[in-house]
């Protein structure tokens, strides 16, 4: 008999009850260092209590009024954010595949705004993740995401990650954008270097396409930057938002150039429930932390303290970890045994890790994670490498 729970999750046999800033309590009372943050998207942590009392004091005041009137919240969060991106614009949403929705109608939309409407294919690359809408994972183009759903929307090209050349050559007159993720989350933790990025822009300019950058998992502070591509000091046309912009209550947006956004005009999209003003009104906070005096900077040292005790970890367990990669505190172990072995024995061992393509274990603590809890979290791993060494034949 089917569970009432349509079972699509691999779920691991944890209940959990209650959150503590970097930790987990469960059913028992166990506590668990909370490595992987809802998968990126508690970034300040649980429970945060300047979080939750911006949700409290409008959820004393009104949850929803759709989008038919004014929203301030709204009208706020997209002047702050303009003020601190690239953007001049953008839709508010209640996930990652929303943004990237609205980013892919987007870019068709300007094409034919612009009198090209045979500009509507995209490019991606190979370990890309998207979304899980059926025009995201074609956009993506992965077969565990696609096998069984065909067919897929037409539209959209895919080429090797890091291959120059063959993005190059899959550029052609109905290109209409070439969309990137500055660090693949997914597809196994691997940045893109800058010059990359940099020559993608100048690729994109040339070849007069859009180019469309996937934030929402490298993005809002995970780099220690507000968003992973400034430390290529290049800025896309368009970009898709989530995780960490709500601190665990779900938001997304799709940010924008007024020039990339000119086509949508009224009735071109919409949505019920994005930029509600529960949702505005923990985005507010959650920017308040993430531009305070401070906050980033120190995002980037304890990105540096972790760091350096992983490769230690690594350089300890050769036959267990093979590498670290990532950005920041996004960071992935490169496994040797099957990547789920690792993150079984780190959960035994009270540290929560989140699986990724290319056999990876995802480390992605909360941007608020202290110096201590750094050190108990590579402590704990520690012991789950050993337990994962023991039991190699």
């Amino acid at each position: 008999m089917i569970d009432a729970v349509l079972p699509t999750y691999a779920r691991q046999p944890l209940s959990v009850e209650r959150g503590e800033g970097c930790w987990l309590i469960d059913a028992a009372g166990r506590r668990y260092l909370d490595f992987g943050a809802g998968i990126a998207v508690n970034a300040l942590g649980h429970a945060h209590p300047y979080l939750v009392a911006a949700l409290t004091e409008q959820a004393g005041k009104i949850w929803h009024s759709a989008n038919l009137y004014r929203v301030p919240g709204q009208e706020r969060l997209a002047a702050r954010l303009a003020e601190a991106t690239f953007a001049d614009t953008m839709f508010f949403t209640n996930s990652g595949a929303e943004a990237m929705e609205c980013a892919i109608k987007m870019a068709r939309k300007f094409h034919s705004w612009n009198g090209a409407p045979e500009r509507f294919r995209m490019i991606a690359f190979e370990g890309s993740f998207h979304g899980r809408t059926l025009a995201t994972i074609a956009l993506a183009g992965q077969e565990k995401l696609v096998k069984g759903f065909g067919p897929m929307p037409d539209g959209f090209d895919h080429v090797p990650f890091g291959d120059h050349a063959a993005l190059e050559a899959a550029i052609g007159p109905e290109t209409a954008a070439v969309v990137i993720e500055p660090v693949q989350g997914e597809g196994g933790v691997r940045p893109v270097p800058p010059q990359c990025l940099k020559g993608l822009r100048d690729l994109c300019d040339s070849k007069g396409v859009l180019l469309i950058f996937d934030e929402i998992q490298c993005g809002y502070g995970r780099t220690g930057k507000l968003f992973a591509h400034e430390w290529a000091g290049v800025t896309p046309d368009i970009m898709a938002a989530a995780k960490g912009i709500g601190g665990g209550f779900p938001l997304g947006a799709c940010l924008a150039t007024e020039r990339a956004a000119a086509g949508m005009v009224a009735g071109t999209h919409g949505s019920t429930y994005g930029g509600n003003p529960l949702a505005m009104a923990v985005g507010n906070a959650v920017l308040d932390v993430m531009l305070a005096d401070g906050f980033l900077p120190r995002v980037s040292a304890a990105a540096g303290r972790l760091r350096q005790r992983l490769e230690g970890l690594a350089a300890a367990f050769p036959d267990v970890v093979a590498a670290v990669r990532g950005e920041g505190l996004m960071l992935g172990l490169k496994c040797v045994a099957p990547n789920t072995v690792l993150v079984d024995r780190a959960r035994e061992a009270g540290l929560l890790l989140v699986g990724a393509g290319d056999n990876v274990a995802r480390v992605l603590p909360p941007l608020i994670v202290s110096d201590d809890e750094i050190d108990e979290g590579v402590r704990r791993l520690e012991t789950a490498c050993g337990a994962v060494r023991a039991a190699q034949p």
